[in-house]
């Protein structure tokens, strides 16, 4: 018998301009198109803060939407900075032969 654990929607929280909180699993199946442009950077400060303390599950499209997201920033100038990776995240990168430390500016 196998036994699913419950699936976390994704929440962006912006408690403040410059920080955002991920809540959830970034996951093929939570994630959709609105995620892709959800960040808002156009509105944002110059620099952005994204906490990933509260990241729950990590696939590798929550890997693809982190890198579109700082795709968007580096076309808006705007810079991200992650902090609190996950272990599952940092071995994703490892996985896909992705630096970390280009990627998440570390």
């Amino acid at each position: 018998m196998t036994i699913n654990k419950p699936m976390h929607n994704i929440e962006i929280l912006s408690p403040a301009r410059d920080h955002i909180i991920i809540k959830g699993d970034l996951t093929f199946s939570t994630i959709n198109k609105a995620h892709t442009t959800a960040l808002k950077l156009e509105q944002s400060a110059p620099s952005i803060n994204i906490d990933l303390q509260q990241l729950g599950k990590i696939d590798s499209a929550g890997l693809a939407l982190l890198i579109e997201w700082i795709k968007f920033a580096q076309a808006s100038q705007t810079e991200l900075r992650f902090t609190h990776i996950p272990a599952q995240l940092s071995a994703l990168t490892k996985l896909c032969d992705i630096s970390e430390i280009d990627l998440f500016n570390l």
